[in-house]
């Protein structure tokens, strides 16, 4: 029988904000439901009014309410939620306008900066007066290139109060990456910085940001961030203005009112198949869904103080800018999370007095690998629960978390994905915590385990789908009309069931949920999710490589990159072209993008319709069956890699702490 690492008290269950719901739900509907699963079924069958009722329970602010929650539940895709409902995403966010902290931000070494959600409001309200000023509308895009910074957070708050949409690219993407997105979407302006700042060292994104500007014709006006440096000269940059110049003096700020399914955000695809695929997400949509995941899932109160280690390229940076909603503060961090020492985190747990802590596996396993045991550094009372996503983390790294961060706290190990910009597994403030399982099914998400013909299976690995919709999926692709594109992505595999790609297994005793990696070809080492195709672009650019094909193999409860090259005539593997390789990966994509292991390959697998098969070598490399072979026009090329598994099997030489960076 399984042992929990930790089971709630009966105070923190009666004080949880998904008991109230509970409670609410059941002198509501009429209902006697006494424990999670009882309230999750219901959430899954009376649909509408689940979400009406979490509509009501979050407080969404509107200008005007839908009659109903839902039309056309049976159309899958293309349900329409709240018809008729009028609302803004920033009014959501800017409720509150007090003197209590908005943001704490840090930059490794350097001092906090604060600002209270008065001094959010009132700013937003100027750098929206100056977008109006440029004839933003709803119509329109705005674009980040920026880092985990606030001025990030002050452009989306003050896109999305003019109704417009946002979309954002990290400061550790190189120009190519961000021209692949930014490029399709067409954004009118586009906030940046000047640079970033790592281990104490400024590094220029100046020659990134003309590429970008130069690249991406309909922006009309560029706004830097003065970051790296104090006065960075922009005279290069076309189009350019200083964050100081463009922000506009105190303005009245106006909340455009738009549908439920109004776009807010516009999120990136991995890029696996080419250019990274543009989902478009409703203002409702993400709004009620991430409230949903933070209010009863994270148990999240105004009295909070949230961080999560991210940036504006994941959507955990949308999902993190959502705790505004509840008037809880925000600690924003940029930089190496283990400079100088790896105690920079739980020193500013200790000093922040933060709540809510998430992270990564890959920063856990490297914490574990070091013996490096926090409570015995720093005060760590404040922390009551800790978010763990981008990878699986397993049991020994649960248990890690209670041996040696604290025993008395909620880990909430979450999944779900940018397609969703939420979670379909997470974590549960009022159920016991099991090493190496996620707690349970996210409230509202029908979600299962399908074997290959498509049937519902128990404790036995197989494919994470969705039977229902749920309001924060993607409305359409950018420039897919007749969602062709959009049904391939999730809807071909099993048909009116979205197919999510992850390995899953749900158990029936605890039922809770474990995830064993991606299914699809998209590479997430370290929980970024990477797209293949980025790197081959980067790749074309060497004659001596032929063909090339990247995957990701699970290592060390991560997943590392593998690299297979087929060379040109007459070319060799040699040293200087692996590293060649890998700083080329390093400046024009990012230090993610950088394989472990670079191999020379003989031939590469590919379809009859000439399409690059990566699932095949995914699964020979982590001992997986390949069962498609026939659908290969060179099923030889599969051999190769059959052989060489003893080779690429061998313990790789790792940097922890470098593999935490840029």
């Amino acid at each position: 029988m399984k042992k929990p690492l930790w089971i709630p008290s009966a105070e923190r269950i009666e004080s949880a904000n998904i008991t109230r719901f509970m409670k609410e739900v059941n002198r509501r509907f009429g209902k006697s439901f006494s424990s999670y699963f009882e309230l999750y079924e219901w959430s899954v069958e009376a649909i509408p009014d689940f979400w009406t009722s979490v509509w009501d329970f979050v407080d969404i602010r509107a200008s005007k309410t839908a009659d109903r929650a839902v039309e056309d539940l049976n159309r899958f895709p293309g349900t329409k939620w709240f018809p008729g409902a009028q609302l803004n995403f920033a009014e959501n966010l800017l409720r509150y306008r007090d003197d209590r902290d908005a943001f704490v931000f840090k930059c490794e070494r350097k001092p906090a900066v604060r600002m209270t959600y008065g001094e959010l409001y009132r700013i937003v309200g100027r750098l929206a007066g100056s977008l109006k000023r440029m004839g933003i509308t709803r119509n329109d895009r705005v674009g980040a290139y920026m880092p985990n910074i606030t001025e990030t957070a002050i452009a989306m708050l003050a896109t999305t109060s003019a109704g417009a949409t946002f979309a954002s690219c990290g400061s550790e993407l190189g120009a190519r990456a961000v021209i692949d997105r930014l490029g399709q979407i067409q954004p009118k302006v586009l906030f940046t910085v000047d640079g970033y700042v790592y281990k104490d060292k400024p590094f220029s994104m100046l020659s990134d940001v003309k590429a970008i500007v130069e690249a991406v014709p309909s922006i009309e006006k560029v706004v830097i961030v003065p970051y790296a440096s104090e006065a960075p000269d922009i005279a290069g940059i076309p189009k350019a203005a200083l964050y100081s110049e463009f922000l506009g003096d105190e303005a009245e700020l106006v909340f455009e009112q738009v549908p439920f399914d109004h776009p807010a955000y516009i999120m990136f695809s991995s890029g696996t198949t080419g250019k990274p695929k543009c989902m478009v997400q409703s203002v409702g949509g993400v709004l009620i869904n991430q409230m949903k995941e933070l209010i009863l899932h994270a148990d999240l109160t105004r009295e909070d103080t949230i961080m999560y280690m991210t940036a504006p390229s994941w959507m955990m940076w949308n999902w993190l800018m959502a705790s505004l909603s509840v008037g809880a503060t925000v600690v924003l961090f940029d930089g190496n999370p283990g400079y100088p020492d790896l105690g920079t985190m739980w020193r500013l747990v200790e000093e922040e007095k933060i709540t809510f802590f998430g992270t990564s596996a890959t920063y856990l396993n490297m914490l574990k690998s070091r013996n490096h045991v926090p409570k015995d550094h720093f005060d760590l009372s404040s922390l009551k629960s800790m978010g763990q996503t981008g990878s699986a983390l397993s049991a020994d790294g649960f248990e890690y978390v209670y041996r040696s961060i604290k025993s008395d706290i909620h880990f909430n190990s979450l999944a779900g994905g940018t397609d969703i910009n939420g979670c379909f597994v997470m974590g549960c403030p009022i159920l016991p915590v099991y090493a190496g399982e996620l707690q349970a099914p996210a409230l509202g998400m029908k979600v299962k385990a399908y074997d290959e013909k498509g049937k519902h299976i128990l404790d036995t690995q197989g494919e994470l789908v969705c039977e229902a919709p749920a309001p924060s999926m993607p409305l359409h692709y950018w420039d897919d009309p007749d969602m062709i594109r959009y049904r391939d992505t999730y809807f071909a595999v099993y048909p009116d069931v979205w197919c999510h790609g992850d390995y899953v297994q749900f158990y029936s005793d605890t039922r809770g949920v474990t995830f064993f990696g991606r299914s699809d070809a998209v590479l997430k080492p370290s929980g970024v999710r990477i797209g293949t195709a980025e790197i081959y672009n980067v790749l074309d650019e060497f004659p001596e490589v032929a063909d090339s094909v990247a995957i990701g193999q699970n290592w060390e409860s991560d997943q590392r990159i593998l690299l297979f090259v087929k060379l040109a005539p007459g070319a060799s593997l040699v040293d200087d072209l692996k590293g060649r390789i890998r700083r080329a990966l390093r400046d024009k994509a990012s230090p993610r993008h950088v394989p472990a292991m670079i191999l020379e390959v003989p031939d590469i697998p590919y379809t009859h319709s000439m399409k690059k098969v990566e699932s095949a070598i995914t699964n020979i490399i982590n001992g997986r069956e390949v069962t498609n072979r026939v659908a290969l026009a060179n099923p030889e090329s599969l051999d190769y890699f059959e052989e060489i598994l003893p080779l690429v099997g061998m313990e790789p030489r790792m940097n922890a702490t470098a593999d935490m960076g840029r």
